[in-house]
C-alpha cells in the first residue's frame, strides 16, 4: 500500500529540474541530452541548458533540485563553455551561504590517463560546497579510460529516485499529509546521500524497483534464435557476433532517441561558408605552409614530420610552450565511402537546408551549431561531422531501426543494452570501430542523413605544440607530429591514417623532395597550400620568467617538440642579454633507434645537415642532454638504459639538486601512459632517495611541485 501511494503522489508533484550541462567536445553535451530523454519517459521536466547560456537560467533564484554534468580538458581545467560560470562562482566576495538553498546533484567526466582527473567537475563541486550548496545525490566521477558508460550509467539509474525523493521532500515542507511523510521515510534507507561517490554499489542501490513501470527508461529485447546471428561453429564474441548468455539474454535496451532534424535537398546553387565560421573558440588565420621535413628515416616504425607556417602577415601571437588548434577536414575517400553507403553518391554537391523537424518530441530541439543552415551535402560530412567518432549507445539504439537484418539488428540491440556494457568496451570503444566500420560489418543498417548529423559528434579541430620561438623566427610558427597509422584488424576491414595527420601528409607532399628530408626552399616558388588555424593559448608550460632559474625538459619522441621552442628562445635571449645570468638545462630524450628516429639528430635545412641538438650543447643554451634507445641493441657490458624514467635515476642527485635547491622547474611532454607515468614515479623515487623520507612524502613534495606550477606536463594519452 505504501508502494502505491508513494507512486500516487509521485505522479501528482512537481517534477521540473535544471539540467545544465558544460562540454568540450560534445560528450558532457550527450550525456546530458540522454538524461533529458529518459526524464521526458518518467514524467519529469529536464529544463536542459549549456551553463554557458547564464541568461537562461538563475541559480541565485533557482528552486528546484539542479543536476550538472560536466567533463574537464587540458590539464584539469573546466571546459572552455564553463569559464565563466566558473569564474562566476569563484568570486571571493560571495558569502559562504551564497547557494544555501540550492541541491544539486553532480557528474563529472574525465580521464584517469591525466594527473587531475574530474577536476573540471570537481572544482564546481567543491566551491557550490564552499558556498553553501546541498547535494541531492551523490557525486558520479566517469572515467573515459576505461569507459564512460561504467559510472555514467548506474549514475543515471539512480538519479531518478533521488529526484523523486527531493519533490516529496518539498511537499512536506509545503504543508502536505502525514500519509507522505509515512512513505518518504522508507525512503531514506535506500538513498545514501554522501559527499562524493565515483563507482561505488551505493550507485547501483539507488537503482529504480519497479522496472516494469510505463515510464522505464528501457526496453526489454527478447533473443532471436541464434543461427540467425551467425553459425554455430562461432565460439568467440566479435563486434558481429555474440555468445551465451548475452545472446541468450533479454536485453534492457536505451529508449530510442526522438529524431528532430530535417534535411531538404534543394536545387539552387551557392557557395559553402568557410569552415572558420563553425570555430567558436576565438579568431582563425589562414596560413601558408612553407617548409616541411621529414625527421625519421623511411624505416622508422613512425613517420615524424616538422612543418613550417608563416604567419608574419597575421595578428597571430604565441610563447614557447603554447598549443594551437588546425582546422582539418575528413577524409575525401572516406566522405565518398559513406556517401556511396548511403546511396547518395550523386547528391553530394547539392546544398542541403537543415531545419529542426516540425513536431518533433524532443525538447528545446535546435539545429546543431556545428551545422550551417544551408550548405553542399559533402560540406557537411567533410567539415562539420566528426565520422571516425567512436558511436555513443544511443547511436547505436537509433541504427537499430534503420537495420532490416534480423540477426544485425540483435546484435547492435546487445550492443548498446546494459548486458552488453563488456562487449560494447571491447569491440567498439576499445576498438576504435567507427560509423564506416559499423556500417560494413552490419550491410543491412542504412541509416538516414538527419540521424547522422543528430549523433555524431562536431569535427574537432587538433591541438599541437609550437616548436618554434617568434623571438628565434620572427614570423614563423613550427610544429612536430608522427602520422598516425590505424592498421586493418578484424574490427576495421581497411588502414587508416589520423584524420589531422594524415591529411596535413598529404597537403605538403609536393614540398617535400624526393628523399623525404630535404626542406623545399626555391627562389620565388609560391606557398603551395594554406591551412586554417587559431591559437590556444597554454597558461602554465612556459619557460621560467627568471632567466636564472634552471630548469629540467623530458620529451621523448615528438615530445621534443616545445623544448625545441624552449632553447631557441633561450638562445635569442642568451644572443641579445650577455649581462644576463642564465641557469642551467638538462634536455632528456628518447627514441626507438639512434639512426632512425633520433629527432633534430640531423635535420637537412637547404642542402646541408645541421644537428640543432648538438648546436644548442655548443653554444652553451642547452647544457646536458641525454639520450637513450629503447629498441638499439648495446653492445656494452652493462645495459643501457630504454627509456627516458631509466635515464633521470641516473642522474638522481643533479635532478633533485635543481628541483630542492635551486627552485628549478621540471617540463614532461609526450605519451601519457606509457612515458608521463613513468617520469613522475622516477622522480618520486628521487626525490624519497635524495632527501630520505619515505615514498609518501617524496608524493607530497611531488604534488607540491605540480601546486606550485614547477612540474609541468603538456602530455596526450
Amino acid at each position: 500500500l505504501k508502494s502505491t501511494l508513494f507512486w500516487k503522489m509521485c505522479c501528482d508533484l512537481k517534477r521540473r529540474f535544471l539540467l545544465l550541462y558544460a562540454t568540450q567536445k560534445g560528450q558532457a553535451k550527450a550525456i546530458a541530452e540522454e538524461i533529458c530523454v529518459q526524464a521526458g519517459a518518467r514524467g519529469f521536466e529536464a529544463d536542459m541548458h549549456c551553463i554557458s547560456e547564464m541568461d537562461k537560467y538563475n541559480l541565485e533564484g533557482e528552486k528546484d533540485p539542479v543536476v550538472i554534468v560536466i567533463s574537464t580538458t587540458g590539464t584539469g581545467d573546466p571546459p572552455d563553455t564553463a569559464r565563466k560560470f566558473v569564474k562566476k562562482i569563484q568570486d571571493k566576495n560571495l558569502p559562504r551561504d551564497h547557494f544555501a538553498h540550492l541541491q544539486y546533484g553532480l557528474l563529472g567526466l574525465g580521464d584517469s590517463e591525466y594527473t587531475f582527473f574530474c577536476n573540471g567537475g570537481k572544482t564546481v563541486d567543491r566551491r557550490l560546497q564552499e558556498l553553501g550548496a546541498q547535494h541531492f545525490y551523490d557525486t558520479g566521477l566517469a572515467d573515459d579510460c576505461v569507459g564512460l558508460e561504467l559510472v555514467v550509467d548506474p549514475w543515471i539509474d539512480g538519479l531518478w529516485l533521488a529526484l523523486k525523493k527531493v519533490f516529496l521532500l518539498q511537499k512536506e515542507k509545503e504543508g502536505m499529509s502525514n500519509d507522505v511523510s509515512a512513505v518518504s521515510s522508507t525512503l531514506s534507507a535506500a538513498v545514501c546521500v554522501g559527499h562524493e561517490l565515483n563507482l561505488s554499489s551505493e550507485i547501483q542501490n539507488l537503482k529504480l524497483e519497479d522496472e516494469g513501470d510505463a515510464s522505464s527508461d528501457v526496453s526489454s529485447q527478447k533473443p532471436v534464435d541464434i543461427n540467425l546471428l551467425a553459425s554455430s561453429r562461432d565460439t568467440e564474441p566479435s563486434l558481429v557476433h555474440s555468445v551465451p548468455p548475452i545472446s541468450q539474454a533479454a536485453l534492457n535496451i536505451p529508449v530510442l532517441p526522438p529524431e528532430y532534424i530535417e534535411v531538404q535537398f534543394q536545387d539552387t546553387h551557392g557557395e559553402n561558408p568557410h569552415p572558420s565560421i563553425l570555430i567558436s573558440e576565438g579568431t582563425t588565420f589562414e596560413v601558408p605552409v612553407t617548409k616541411a621535413v621529414q625527421l625519421t628515416r623511411e624505416d622508422a616504425i613512425k613517420t615524424a614530420l616538422l612543418l613550417e607556417l608563416d604567419i608574419a602577415n597575421t595578428a597571430f601571437d604565441y610563447q614557447p610552450g603554447d598549443a594551437f588548434c588546425v582546422i582539418c577536414p575528413n577524409s575525401v575517400s572516406e566522405v565518398e565511402e559513406l556517401l556511396h553507403i548511403l546511396g547518395l553518391s550523386e547528391r553530394g554537391e547539392c546544398f542541403v537546408c537543415v531545419k529542426v523537424k516540425e513536431g518533433t518530441k524532443k525538447r528545446g530541439a535546435s539545429r546543431p551549431q556545428h551545422i550551417p543552415e544551408r550548405s553542399t551535402l559533402k560540406f557537411i560530412l567533410t567539415w562539420c561531422l566528426e565520422i571516425r567518432a567512436i558511436p555513443k549507445k544511443a547511436f547505436l539504439r537509433a541504427l537499430v531501426e534503420y537495420t532490416s537484418n534480423a540477426g544485425e539488428k540483435r546484435r547492435l540491440q546487445e550492443l548498446c543494452s546494459r548486458q552488453g556494457n563488456s562487449d560494447y568496451t571491447r569491440f567498439i570503444r576499445e576498438s576504435n570501430v567507427c560509423l564506416l566500420d559499423l556500417l560494413h560489418a552490419f550491410p543491412s543498417c542504412k541509416p538516414s542523413l538527419n540521424l547522422l548529423i543528430e549523433h555524431l559528434p562536431k569535427l574537432q579541430a587538433r591541438f599541437y605544440s609550437a616548436s618554434s620561438s617568434n623571438l628565434y623566427q620572427p614570423g614563423k610558427l613550427s610544429f612536430v607530429f608522427n602520422v598516425v597509422e590505424f592498421p586493418a584488424c578484424p574490427t576495421r576491414p581497411v588502414s587508416r591514417k589520423g584524420v589531422c595527420t594524415g591529411w596535413l601528409a598529404e597537403l605538403v607532399a609536393p614540398l617535400l623532395h624526393p628523399n623525404k628530408n630535404t626542406l623545399n626552399t626555391k627562389e620565388g616558388s609560391p606557398p603551395t597550400e594554406e591551412i586554417s588555424i587559431f591559437a590556444r593559448p597554454n597558461n602554465t608550460f612556459h619557460l621560467p620568467s627568471d632567466p636564472s632559474v634552471p630548469f629540467v625538459m623530458v620529451g621523448p619522441g615528438t615530445g621534443i617538440a616545445p623544448f625545441i621552442g624552449f632553447l631557441q628562445h633561450r638562445q635569442k635571449l642568451r644572443e641579445e642579454h650577455t649581462d644576463w645570468h642564465f641557469g642551467e638545462t638538462w634536455l632528456f630524450f628518447g627514441c626507438r633507434h639512434h639512426d632512425r628516429d633520433y629527432l633534430f639528430k640531423q635535420v637537412h635545412y637547404l642542402t646541408f645537415p645541421v644537428d640543432e641538438l648538438r648546436c644548442f650543447l655548443e653554444n652553451g643554451t642547452l647544457t646536458h642532454l641525454k639520450v637513450c634507445f629503447s629498441r638499439d641493441s648495446s653492445t656494452a657490458e652493462g645495459a643501457s638504459p630504454k627509456y627516458v624514467q631509466d635515464v633521470l635515476r641516473l642522474y638522481a642527485k643533479e635532478v633533485a639538486r635543481v628541483l630542492l635547491k635551486d627552485s628549478g622547474y621540471f617540463y614532461v611532454c609526450g605519451d601519457k601512459k606509457h612515458m608521463a607515468d613513468g617520469v613522475s614515479d622516477a622522480v618520486v623515487d628521487i626525490l624519497s632517495m635524495e632527501m630520505e623520507v619515505d615514498k609518501l612524502e617524496a608524493m607530497k613534495m611531488l604534488a607540491m611541485l605540480r601546486e606550485t606550477k614547477r612540474y609541468l606536463q603538456d602530455v596526450w594519452s
